[in-house]
């Protein structure tokens, strides 16, 4: 061999070993994270909005893969599979790339993922202490929404935490039904804003606050004349109060949430024992457009006339971690939405009332008992009833750190 060939073989070998290097500092660019998280139950009795049906089921079975690109992207892909009347569902949750290291405190998420509005919503449904969203998810963000979209964060420097962020979404989640399919909407429909703030309380307490709204401009439903045919507006055509899709139920022009939480562990430390409180509201505005000029009526759920042209929704949750195995939760939520009927307006209202007992052996497996009490006012296929579900939620492989 002569002594060039030599010296390339040399140079070969050292970029090769450069690289092997710069790869072994980052696992995950030749060895991406797997996970799967498996979601079973047994259910006494059927939940309002969308909730999970009584007997045997299967809720969101996940299917995860991430991985830093490379030193500037990270990507993420996510599929949920569902059982619903004895048919499998598969949707893809999230399929997009995250900038990594922009300066000024920047950062960009590009193609499907969920929406950084209000608290519980950027969090995935396993990481949840109730077997359930809240009842506002359900009937204002489909449980939980996720789009096709692009998002810019900016995180401030400052002592206290402080985070904003636009979102543009396709929007097709959150349209108003199109009962006569003659509506002609706006392909990129769903615009936020929001923003958050948090710090800590000493060594043992920490908190956030956030505001978040959005623009949805297909949200708006049309309630024809006295003359013209009776409907319902909700979502979507595809959607079913009682099914599993995660169109919203209820839409309107204008969403404004309100989002805080709280957290508590001795010294800082949440291993052994940990109180989180948290609690958000939503208002849902300009939910109808009528076609002709009269003056519409409202009732409420008494049969009284009432002038509440918005929905709203709001929760309270306490979780306590009182071991490192067991932990107990109380949710209180109440939603007021409106049905239109011809040329007005029917109130309905649910409230529900829940209890929660997990076990938890490992960060990796949980088996919650839950009791729910639900009553419900002008929902149709609705009933006020007391449900005991049984669950269990179980992560395989490598699962990230959950949110704050």
């Amino acid at each position: 061999m002569s002594y060039s060939n030599k010296r390339l073989s040399l140079v070969a070998a050292a970029c090769a070993l450069v690289s092997t290097h710069a790869f072994a500092e980052d696992s995950s660019l030749t060895n991406p994270n797997i996970s799967a998280v498996l979601d079973g139950f047994y259910q006494t009795g059927d939940r309002g909005l969308g909730g999970r049906n009584e007997g045997f089921g299967l809720g969101e079975t996940e299917l995860a893969i991430s991985a830093n690109i490379d030193d500037m992207f990270y990507g993420k892909v996510t599929a949920i599979l569902e059982s619903h009347d004895g048919e499998t569902e598969i949707e893809l949750e999230e399929a997009f790339i995250q900038t990594m290291g922009l300066p000024g405190g920047l950062g960009i998420r590009a193609g499907r993922f969920l929406s950084d509005v209000g608290y519980l919503n950027n969090q995935h449904l396993h990481t949840d202490a109730f077997v359930d969203r809240p009842g506002a998810y359900r009937a204002f963000m489909g449980g939980h929404y996720f789009d096709d979209g692009v998002r810019l964060t900016y995180v401030a420097p400052t002592d206290l935490y402080w985070t904003m962020g636009v979102e543009a979404f396709k929007g097709d989640k959150m349209r108003a039904e199109d009962e006569h399919g003659e509506r002609d909407f706006d392909t990129v429909g769903v615009y936020s804003a929001f923003t958050k703030f948090g710090g800590d309380i000493g060594l043992s307490s920490s908190w956030q606050v956030g505001l978040s709204y959005l623009r949805n401009s297909n949200g708006q439903g049309v309630v024809e004349g006295e003359d013209e045919h009776e409907h319902d507006v909700i979502a979507d055509d595809d959607h079913d109060h009682e099914g599993h899709t995660h169109s919203a139920s209820y839409t309107g022009e204008n969403t404004y949430i309100a989002d805080f939480v709280y957290k508590w562990a001795p010294n800082g430390n949440y291993k052994y024992q940990h109180l989180t409180v948290s609690g958000e509201y939503f208002r849902v505005n300009d939910i109808f457009s009528f076609e002709e000029e009269h003056d519409h009526e409202e009732h409420d759920d008494h049969g009284e006339e009432s002038h509440n042209d918005y929905h709203e929704g709001w929760y309270l949750s306490s979780v306590y971690q009182f071991s490192p195995n067991w932990s107990a939760g109380l949710r209180y939520g109440e939603v007021d939405t409106f049905e239109a009927h011809g040329d007005h307006l029917d109130a309905q209202k649910l409230k529900e009332t829940e209890l929660s007992l997990a076990w938890h052996h490992s960060h990796f497996s949980t088996v919650r008992l839950q009791y729910t009490n639900q009553k419900g006012t002008n929902f149709d296929g609705f009933e006020d009833d007391n449900i005991v579900t049984l669950q269990y939620v179980m992560t395989l492989g490598a699962h990230g750190a959950h949110q704050f």
